[in-house]
């Protein structure tokens, strides 16, 4: 067999998806398909909206005078309490979105602390892959999807 038309044996060697979610057995639309940026996006602004609230409201910040890290502190923590006991943090579930474990089950508590503490770094969500999932996803072994 020539090298060209020998198997993958990397993942920089595998062909394109042709739909985010497609490597990892899930449908192109509908449930349990990779939530798509949009809804990631305004489910982002919503959590950010809500631990901005809960951050003023308890230590009595204004928007003139607050502290950035206490507010992505909250950001993580709403997302540590809510993504293993609702299945996604709130903007998540308002947006028809949820995390699920690759491996199947309970997403368990670990898996949304290494997620959001990674999240909370902001790049790792900025590096995608063709499944659209982040290197925070990828490292906690997660998936965002619609449901």
């Amino acid at each position: 067999m020539p090298p060209s038309a020998s198997p993958p044996t990397t993942f920089g060697q595998l062909p394109p998806s042709r739909w985010p979610g497609e490597r990892l057995g899930l449908p192109d639309e509908g449930p349990l398909s990779v939530g798509r940026a949009g809804r990631r996006m305004l489910g982002l602004l919503i959590d950010y909206a809500l631990a901005m609230a809960l951050a003023f409201a308890v230590f009595r910040y204004t928007f003139l005078n607050y502290n950035g890290f206490v507010v992505t502190g909250t950001y993580v923590l709403l997302q540590v309490l809510f993504i293993p006991t609702i299945g996604g943090s709130i903007g998540h579930r308002l947006v028809g979105l949820r995390v699920i474990p690759l491996a199947g089950g309970w997403v368990g508590p670990w898996r949304p602390i290494v997620r959001s503490v990674l999240l909370g770094l902001a790049f790792p969500a900025l590096v995608w892959d063709s499944d659209q999932r982040g290197f925070h996803d990828k490292v906690a072994g997660t998936v965002l999807v619609r449901g």
